[in-house]
């Protein structure tokens, strides 16, 4: 599956960690959206759409299940969030 598109939903100034929220469309035919953007320790990295189960734990709805695939989502969504913002900044 190709990414064939990354749209920034949402940027957030003045969040702690949520940086933005993002959807991703896959071959022009599947869509996942509120993939969030999240400023960790040591890294910005994206977070799949999840939801709190029985234990209060969380767990995804949608995830890749190969690394490879993860790597590149991330790499995608980074870089078009990277650019949303380096127009938001400039306007």
């Amino acid at each position: 599956m190709m990414i064939t598109d990354v749209k920034i939903r949402k940027i957030f100034k003045d969040h702690e960690k949520l940086e933005a929220l993002v959807s991703v469309t896959f071959d022009n035919k599947f869509a996942v959206h509120d993939i969030k953007i999240i400023r960790g320790d040591n890294r910005t990295f994206v977070a799949m759409p999840s939801k709190r189960d029985k234990t209060g734990r969380f767990r995804d709805i949608v995830h890749p299940i190969e690394a490879s695939a993860r790597e590149q989502m991330e790499k995608e969504v980074i870089e078009g969030y990277n650019k949303a913002k380096s127009e938001m900044d400039t306007e």
